[in-house]
């Protein structure tokens, strides 16, 4: 009934957006056959027009760094510039390739007076001649800038207008810079600068050739983009109804274990004077039993659920008690590995083999450590209880971003889909001894380290726990 409300309110926002889309989406189709129809030819001039004036700045920029940062240093340096030695070259590569970084531009050749090319992006075209051609001849006498368009393609794609490569080809004339920065001087030499429009002008004659393919696309991008901002408004919607149910969740819990705290610091007292009464008499009741009746097992009997009963009570109160942390910087590793020491006789004796994998260089992190000793004790020593014939015991440390993730996996039977939701209520129970309360005070203190725990069965048999903590209190 809970959810009926954020199911609605789903709903609305994907109608509202989904009339609206096939409304802008039809309203673009018929917008976009206009535009293009009438647009098509002036798109081409422009773009033309443009392209050319980028390749004059980008010839006007490239002058004034070859000049102030290579020729100018190089004639003052050596007394005259030539691009034969190694290292001029060299650096005449760098200001180049510097000047042009993140410019689309195919090819630069810098021609001398002979018509040579003493520089290029290709080092194979350095030392040809007789290339320049009319435009070459233009920079050098000329001291002017002209460009000229290069298709390249059969004929059938040239008249549709898809021509498979268009190259604008720039010859401008290499001049020297005056101290205020204005390109008039005499003439060095000649620029070619090829700059690649294959891709523009590609776009806009598939604009005017395929008009309805482009409408059709344009459509269902932009259903894809509202499509998604619709999934994206529903995760968001159902996230904060989770969000709310877990808020609300977590303080039913609080008040819960509020209670249960009260409840258990008053019993605990009350109930333990008398258990401690009642072990130290069966103990001097067993010794009395023993001139009597040796075999008699009753006093052990009594004594045993004594201790049982005690167990259940230091458990209840554990996980009934506020959580009271005493930070310090700790390394995960070396807790887990307390815990193994601890309990290596247990395994060694009970047929257990744990496998450690610790990923290398693990922040530290800032927890309790005695607490986080106890979580991770009580999820070895389910694990060990899963496999009542010995086993195989998993434990595993991992980081990724702000976190570290501990894993401990067991090859025991798992547990019943039925019960995987059961696992986390208090006192439930699949063991003949147990009190329900261990998996509660492990959830408890992760919990307190802002931390996430979660369990699955395995594919391949037994039950996987994964510990997320973070690197930090108060970090995602």
């Amino acid at each position: 009934m809970m959810m009926n409300p954020v199911s609605e309110e789903k709903v609305k926002p994907f109608k509202l957006v989904k009339y609206f889309s096939f409304a802008s989406l039809v309203a673009i189709f018929l917008g976009t056959l206009l535009l293009f129809w009438m647009n098509s030819h002036w798109a081409r001039a422009m773009q033309l027009k443009k392209s050319k004036e980028y390749a004059t700045v980008l010839v006007e920029n490239l002058n004034h760094q070859v000049f102030m940062q290579f020729a100018l240093p190089m004639a003052l340096k050596y007394g005259k510039v030539q691009l034969r030695d190694e290292e001029q070259f060299r650096l005449m590569d760098e200001v180049v390739r510097n000047t042009l970084h993140s410019f689309k531009v195919d090819m630069v050749n810098i021609y001398g007076f002979d018509n040579e090319i003493s520089y290029s992006l290709d080092k194979e075209m350095v030392g040809k001649k007789g290339l320049g051609g009319d435009l070459y001849k233009k920079a050098l006498l000329g001291g002017k800038s002209s460009s000229k368009m290069i298709q390249k393609g059969n004929p059938v794609e040239i008249l549709l207008g898809i021509p498979e490569d268009i190259h604008l080809v720039t010859f401008a004339p290499v001049r020297v810079v005056s101290r205020l920065s204005e390109i008039a001087g005499p003439v060095l030499g000649v620029f070619e600068i090829v700059l690649d429009l294959s891709e523009d002008y590609k776009t806009i004659y598939q604009f005017q050739t395929r008009i309805i393919i482009t409408g059709t696309l344009v459509m269902g991008v932009l259903f894809l983009v509202l499509l998604f901002v619709v999934k994206r408004g529903e995760t968001i919607f159902e996230k904060r109804a989770e969000e709310r149910l877990e808020l609300k969740e977590q303080l039913n819990r609080a008040e819960r274990l509020s209670s249960l705290g009260e409840m258990a610091a008053k019993i605990s007292h009350e109930i333990r004077n008398p258990l401690g009464i009642i072990k130290s008499s069966a103990a001097l009741l067993k010794k009395k039993m023993t001139k009597l009746d040796a075999s008699s097992t009753i006093p052990d009997v009594i004594v045993e659920e004594t201790d049982r009963l005690n167990d259940i009570i230091t458990d209840f109160f554990n996980y009934a008690k506020p959580r009271h942390l005493n930070l310090t910087p700790c390394r995960i590793e070396e807790v887990l590995q307390k815990n193994l020491t601890f309990l290596s006789p247990q395994l060694e004796a009970e047929g257990y083999r744990v496998k450690a994998h610790y990923e290398d260089s693990l922040p530290e992190i800032t927890a309790d450590t005695v607490m986080l000793y106890q979580a991770f004790l009580n999820l070895l020593i389910n694990a060990m209880q899963a496999m009542a014939g010995g086993g195989n015991i998993l434990v595993e440390l991992v980081s990724s971003g702000n976190r570290i993730s501990v894993v401990f996996e067991d090859n025991g039977e798992g547990i019943p889909d039925a019960l995987l939701e059961k696992i986390w209520e208090p006192f439930f129970t699949t063991k003949e001894k147990g009190t329900g309360l261990g998996l509660g005070i492990v959830r408890n203190i992760i919990d307190s380290h802002n931390g996430t725990i979660q369990i699955e069965n395995r594919s391949t048999g037994g039950a996987r726990v994964t510990v997320h903590l973070p690197t930090t209190q108060g970090a995602p």
